[in-house]
């Protein structure tokens, strides 16, 4: 790779690249379309699968193909007025309801929480190190995914190189790159030491017993409990936290890597925060995206909260 290419492969998040990917391979191989496409093999493409997949899935693979026609120097023929109408159609015919994951709320973090805490006082007891330190992990990912309202990719991505943390004090994460990060200069996050449900201390707690000094903050553990050196999947933290959802006894099945960020969201909500303050501390720039990440049927206001009494210092 000559270092034109290996600069333009920077500029493409990993995730994105591997969806574009498949999306075109999807269109050639599954479908048998041939590229550059023109605006009517696009339309029969979409009319081939509308029934079969979500409008979001059809709007992934056009945008994928309209890369692809762009970086190759071909007119996009996703933007015809011909792909649009057959958007407007499938959305017609086929309109599906939203599937939005479930909000993880104060009282079940707290409980998951309290569970993990369990583990690692009767892993310390029993000199368990395996357990100890799947403990010790699970209650950092929960507790920071949680404040941060992080998607599953920036917890993959987390790094101890780009964490400053202070016990009782509170901690700085920094993200090279991040989805909202469109000119590509990272982003810092911080977050305050807290009395309860603390994310720092679940942090320092975490790369102690771990003993991590650099790379990836949430790292595989084998069944065995050994420790590896590459960061989670992003795309295996579904199964993993309903792992940890499933042992402290609540509904498992209906959480995903969403039900932190969505949790968040609706917890600022019922507690004070304006929309231009979350959008701010999770890094939405539109208010749709954070509008549809509160549950406006939670409520939170029985629980004690674990925050200072100012919750917008949690920016």
């Amino acid at each position: 790779m000559n270092k034109i290419d290996h600069y333009l492969q920077a500029a493409v998040r990993d995730n994105t690249r591997r969806s574009y990917r498949a999306a075109v391979e999807h269109f050639e191989v599954t479908w048998g379309g041939f590229l550059p496409a023109t605006a009517d093999s696009i339309a029969r493409y979409l009319a081939d699968f509308a029934a079969e997949h979500s409008l979001n899935t059809l709007r992934q693979r056009l945008a994928a193909l309209g890369q692809w026609h762009v970086s190759q120097g071909f007119p996009d023929p996703t933007k015809a007025p011909l792909v649009r109408q057959m958007l407007k159609g499938i959305r017609a015919m086929h309109p599906v309801q939203e599937r939005q994951a479930t909000a993880l709320t104060l009282e079940h973090l707290q409980r998951t929480i309290s569970h993990l805490e369990q583990q690692a006082l009767f892993a310390q007891r029993e000199h368990c190190l395996p357990d100890l330190l799947r403990a010790r992990r699970d209650a950092a990912l929960l507790l920071i995914g949680f404040w941060r309202g992080f998607r599953g990719d920036e917890l993959a991505r987390l790094r101890v190189e780009h964490i400053q943390a202070l016990a009782g004090g509170g901690m700085q994460l920094y993200l090279p790159q991040s989805k909202g990060d469109r000119q590509g200069r990272g982003v810092t996050h911080r977050m305050p030491a807290l009395k309860s449900l603390c994310p720092v201390q679940a942090y320092l707690e975490w790369i102690t017993v771990a003993g991590i000094a650099r790379g990836p903050v949430f790292r595989k553990l084998d069944r065995w409990g050994n420790l590896g050196e590459e960061a989670l999947n992003s795309g295996s933290l579904i199964a993993l936290l309903r792992r940890i959802f499933a042992g402290a006894g609540l509904p498992a099945e209906t959480y995903s890597a969403h039900s932190l960020r969505r949790g968040f969201a609706t917890w600022a909500s019922s507690n004070g925060w304006d929309t231009k303050a979350l959008m701010s501390h999770v890094g939405w720039r539109d208010v749709k995206s954070a509008l549809r990440y509160v549950d406006a049927s939670a409520s939170f206001g029985e629980l004690a909260l674990p925050v200072p009494s100012e919750p917008k210092q949690i920016n």
